[in-house]
C-alpha cells in the first residue's frame, strides 16, 4: 500500500560555509592530481567521507602525518594546533589550509589571552578536532569542560576567561557565564559561537513544528548533529535519527503524513535528497 507522504527538505540544513569551502578545495585538487591527503575526517559524516575517498581523498591520522614527507596535506575546517604546522615544516609538507575563518579568529583570540597570562576555560567537547586546535594555542594549559558540573570540580581562580567551541549552544554558554557570576566569579566571556550554527536552533524549532514526522540526517560522530537532533526531538517527539537511507523504517509513518527532512552542518544535501526520494517512493 503506497504511503503518499508529503516530504520537504529544510532549506537551512546542510553544510555550513566552512565545510563547503574545505570540500570545494579538496575536490579542486582531486580533479588536478587524482589524490590528496587529509589530516582527520574532512567532515563528521561517513557517507560524504566515503564519497570523497572514492575520488582519491586519503584520510590520515597524526601518526601517518608525522611519517609523511614531501606531500600536500589538507587541513580541514576544524583547524589545527601549532604543533601540526611545526611538523609540516620539518617534513617538507605543503599544507592546504581550509581552516574555517570563524575557528581561526577564535584561535587567535585564545592565543592573545594566553599571552596575557589569563586563566582560560573552554566550553567544548574533550578530544574534538576543533578543541585540540584551541588547546594548542595555550600549550595545552587551558581547561576544557563539557558542562557546569565538570567546571565546578576544578579549582577556579577569581578571574575566569571563558571561551567556547564554535558549534556549542549560545544558550548553554550564557547559562554557564550566569552561574559563575552568581557564585561570585569575575567572568570575561568571549562569545565566539558561529551564528550560522547557533541560529539553526531557532530555525529548526520552527521547521520541526510544521510536520507530522521529522527525519534528522547526520553522521554519528557529529557533535553538532547530536545537539540539533535533540532540538528537533524536544520540539517534535516524532523525530527519527538516521545516518544513511538504509536506516529508514516504513513503520514510522502513516499514509498521507507530512515529513520534514533536516540535518547537521556536516550533512551533505545529496544525502538528504536521497532520503527524500526513498520516502516519496514508500
Amino acid at each position: 500500500m503506497p504511503y503518499h507522504l508529503s516530504v520537504r527538505i529544510d532549506p537551512n540544513s546542510g553544510f555550513c560555509f566552512g565545510v563547503i569551502y574545505a570540500i570545494q578545495m579538496a575536490e579542486d585538487i582531486l580533479d588536478e592530481q587524482g589524490y590528496l591527503y587529509c589530516l582527520g575526517d574532512i567532515v563528521h559524516n561517513d557517507e560524504e567521507v566515503q564519497r570523497l575517498e572514492q575520488r582519491g581523498l586519503r584520510i590520515i591520522d597524526y601518526e601517518q602525518f608525522a611519517a609523511l614527507r614531501d606531500e600536500a596535506v589538507l587541513i580541514r575546517a576544524h583547524g589545527e594546533p601549532p604543533s601540526t604546522y611545526q611538523t609540516a615544516l620539518e617534513n617538507r609538507l605543503t599544507l592546504i589550509d581550509a581552516s574555517c575563518p570563524v575557528v581561526l579568529k577564535l584561535q587567535n583570540r585564545i592565543k592573545t589571552s594566553f599571552d596575557k597570562k589569563e586563566k582560560i576555560f573552554i566550553y567544548g567537547k574533550h578530544g574534538h578536532a576543533e578543541v585540540r586546535g584551541l588547546l594548542g594555542q595555550t600549550s595545552g594549559e587551558a581547561v576544557v569542560f563539557e558542562n557546569i558540573d565538570e567546571l565546578l570540580h576544578h579549582e577556579l581562580p577569581p578571574n575566569i576567561t571563558l571561551y567556547s567551541q564554535t558549534t556549542k549552544s549560545t544558550d548553554s554558554f550564557y547559562r554557564i557565564k550566569g552561574e559563575l557570576e552568581q557564585r561570585g566569579f569575575q567572568v570575561n566571556a568571549n562569545d565566539t559561537i558561529c551564528r550560522q550554527v547557533s541560529n539553526r536552533d531557532k530555525d529548526l524549532r520552527k521547521f520541526a513544528l510544521q510536520y507530522d514526522q521529522i527525519v534528522f540526517v547526520s553522521g554519528t560522530k557529529s557533535s553538532n548533529g547530536k545537539v540539533l537532533y535533540q532540538v528537533c526531538k524536544d520540539t517534535n517527539p516524532d523525530t527519527h535519527f538516521i545516518s544513511k537511507v538504509e536506516e529508514i523504517s516504513p513503520d514510522w509513518f502513516l499514509p498521507g503524513q507530512s515529513v520534514g527532512i533536516c540535518g547537521a552542518t556536516s550533512t551533505p544535501m545529496w544525502l538528504m535528497e536521497q532520503v527524500r526520494d526513498v520516502l516519496l517512493a514508500l
